[in-house]
């Protein structure tokens, strides 16, 4: 019977139900800074509430089937996978990009490697964290392939995980990690633990931040609102603050 209570209230539409006063988003932990700030400020300028949730997939996906109204993704692909995935969670037609952001090195508070380019991942005694999916998979690989690097960093990859979530505690737990091939914005978020090598501009490659309404949604003027509001120049320069282009 509990069951059943919860699957009618989730279906009505939009008659006073505590769920449909809520814009909720989900997707991967990278672009959570951002939006969840641009979240916060939309509130309080139009008294629309926004609820994100983010972090690895697989611990909001069930949540998201029932609720989401909003979908993003850590880079193009990641937000196609999950339509490939979950086909029919996603209205194709709303997608939309927000704003590119650029792979960059992150290693240790003081550099004390010294890595200042990708050159300097192959050195021997190098050891660095590999994310092989969340937006970036093979980022490492393209970014050594077009400097014929891909032998060198792939004899330093010391260890391969599939989420940031992964990448940061073990970041945090073994002191002997190097470096990490990641986006420039993990740095804002990991500001206490990690210093950021830029790459030089002819050097950086970019990947988008997609985002959807979901087909479901009971919330669509809503979400739409809220989308609108991520595309604004002022909320560009949020996004920028945390390490987009």
């Amino acid at each position: 019977m509990l069951v059943l209570l919860g699957f009618s209230l989730q279906m009505v539409p939009k008659h006073g139900q505590a769920v449909n006063d809520v814009v909720k988003v989900y997707g991967p932990g990278g672009p959570l800074g951002p939006i969840k700030e641009l979240a916060e400020q939309f509130t309080k300028e139009t008294g629309i509430k926004v609820e994100v949730t983010a972090g690895p997939e697989n611990k909001w996906i069930d949540q998201a089937k029932q609720d989401a109204d909003i979908i993003y993704g850590g880079s193009e692909y990641m937000l196609t996978q999950f339509m490939h995935d979950y086909p029919g969670i996603i209205n194709e037609k709303s997608r939309t990009e927000l704003y590119a952001r650029s792979a960059g090195i992150l290693v240790r508070k003081g550099n004390p490697k010294n890595i200042q380019s990708l050159e300097d991942l192959t050195k021997k005694g190098v050891k660095i964290v590999d994310v092989n999916g969340a937006g970036q998979l093979g980022l490492w690989e393209d970014l050594a392939g077009r400097k014929g690097l891909i032998p060198g960093i792939s004899r330093n990859i010391d260890i391969s995980v599939k989420s940031s979530a992964e990448a940061i505690n073990l970041w945090k737990a073994n002191s002997k990690l190097d470096a990490w091939i990641t986006y420039e914005s993990w740095h804002y978020r990991l500001a206490d633990v990690t210093d950021l090598v830029q790459l030089p501009e002819e050097d950086k490659l970019y990947r988008g931040t997609p985002i959807s309404i979901t087909s479901k949604s009971d919330n669509k003027k809503k979400a739409k609102q809220f989308i609108a509001y991520l595309k604004t120049e002022e909320s560009h320069q949020v996004f920028q603050k945390w390490g987009w282009k």
